[in-house]
């Protein structure tokens, strides 16, 4: 216990200060009225939030996902809340077009785009890997491939309005974990790509921001069917996240750690000084004995 203690100390030390140092500036809802957005996945769970929330923000919004009907019934209560304008694009991120379609709707919409919001995920499994690497080349597609496309089309006009890029991942894409593979895989790809990105940005001085969102366990009616049986943790609510993510792209944040910053901060300290302690701790989070091949 005491070695423990001589490492954790200076460890939540370090990540405090990391935080504090670091401490955004002052949000403002005005920070969005009037400003044209894209959100992707916004038919359930954060993306529906992130909606709401950018709809009493005055804003206008394009949103897609796959079932028209949930998109429908989203955009009329962005309406009635307040929302700028309000318009979907239904479809599929396992069409490859799909994502140039999105971006030239905002086009001949607006004319222009300040903020790209990338949140939809394809579905997939929350058990042993079960050898399905077609299963893998799929959500690859839809969990990054679609990602870089929808940046790709949409960079000309982020770049004429000096705009945002935000990218909602998880903690699965900095840190392994069990039962994820194909998931986790995704998520170290897009953290990966837009880090990169970023670097060639500033070298190229490009005034686009991108904002990583590490996520943890969240409340989405998607995530608790899929993990509550075998993860102790309780979950965050999905509406403090969605605003949160909204945040930290105005602000042209580096990364968004939820639910806590000094935490994830502090996991990832682990993962490059004590990694087989890191590991033994995510483990232990899980009931294993609920997890059925």
């Amino acid at each position: 216990m005491g070695l423990l203690l001589k490492i954790f100390i200076p460890l939540l030390g370090l990540a405090l200060a990391f935080y504090f140092y670091s401490a955004p500036e002052d949000f403002s809802e005005e920070m969005l009225r009037g400003k044209r957005v894209i959100v992707t996945g916004a038919s359930s769970g954060i993306g529906e939030q992130m909606a709401y929330h950018l709809a009493r923000m005055e804003a206008h919004l394009l949103l897609t996902a796959r079932t028209e009907a949930k998109l429908q019934k989203v955009v009329e209560r962005c309406l009635k809340l307040g929302a700028a304008s309000a318009r979907y694009v239904s479809g599929s991120m396992e069409d490859t077009t799909f994502p140039e379609v999105v971006v030239k709707e905002a086009e001949n919409t607006w004319g222009g785009l300040d903020m790209l919001i990338l949140n939809h995920i394809g579905y997939t499994y929350f058990n042993y890997f079960n050898g399905d690497v077609g299963h893998v080349r799929k959500l690859l597609e839809i969990n990054f491939l679609s990602y870089v496309a929808m940046t790709v089309s949409a960079l000309p006009m982020l770049k004429e309005s000096e705009g945002s890029i935000v990218v909602v991942s998880s903690m699965a894409g900095k840190t392994g974990t069990p039962f994820t593979a194909p998931y986790s895989a995704t998520k170290f790809a897009l953290d990966g790509f837009f880090s990169s990105l970023r670097h060639e940005f500033i070298i190229d001085k490009v005034n686009v921001s991108i904002t990583l969102c590490i996520l943890g366990y969240i409340d989405t009616e998607n995530a608790v069917r899929a993990v509550s049986h075998a993860i102790q943790n309780t979950p965050a609510p999905k509406e403090e996240c969605a605003l949160e993510i909204i945040k930290s792209g105005v602000l042209r944040q580096r990364e968004l750690h939820y639910p806590s910053r000094v935490a994830g901060s502090l996991l990832l300290l682990l993962q490059g000084i004590a990694p087989d302690f890191l590991d033994s701790l995510i483990r232990s989070n899980y009931k294993v004995e609920n997890i059925r091949r």
